[in-house]
């Protein structure tokens, strides 16, 4: 694992390829099967990395009110992440995500897994899928087995 720590602020904390993608509070794909209801043998697009790295958020929250904040994103992959803020967002909705090295992508909020004192947690996707998202976190993700 490449790990550009110092440059884009990624904390280190356990390679994991996770199981547990069925605990989705809030889908756009409600009425569709989901993780949860096709398996666990189901095989993601690429292995979560338990890390944390701070990064910026910018969008439009559930109120229409324009925000650009710090956030931290969790459980990170080559297609997006898992991302903790103080604001109420709306599932599908695009939102511009910038790391500590200054590069900005586009990514959408596809599920919301936690909402309690304010804080809220939401699973994002990148909306590229180009060089600039597969590097966007600065790491070499192990290829699915």
């Amino acid at each position: 694992m490449l790990l550009e720590a110092s440059a884009v602020g990624i904390v280190p904390q356990v390679l994991m390829n996770s199981k547990h993608a069925g605990r989705h509070v809030k889908s756009e794909h409600a009425n569709q099967p989901g993780p949860a209801s096709r398996g666990l043998a189901l095989r993601r697009r690429s292995n979560r990395m338990l890390l944390s790295a701070s990064i910026g958020l910018a969008g439009e929250d559930r109120l229409k009110c324009q925000f650009d904040m710090p956030a931290k994103a969790t459980n990170l992959n080559k297609h997006g992440a898992v991302v903790q803020l103080a604001r109420d967002l709306i599932v599908g909705a695009v939102i511009v995500i910038k790391n500590n090295r200054g590069t900005q992508i586009s990514a959408r909020i596809v599920s919301q897994l936690t909402a309690s004192k304010g804080l809220s947690t939401y699973g994002i996707e990148f909306v590229e899928h180009d060089d600039k998202a597969n590097n966007f976190w600065g790491l070499s993700f192990p290829q699915n087995a």
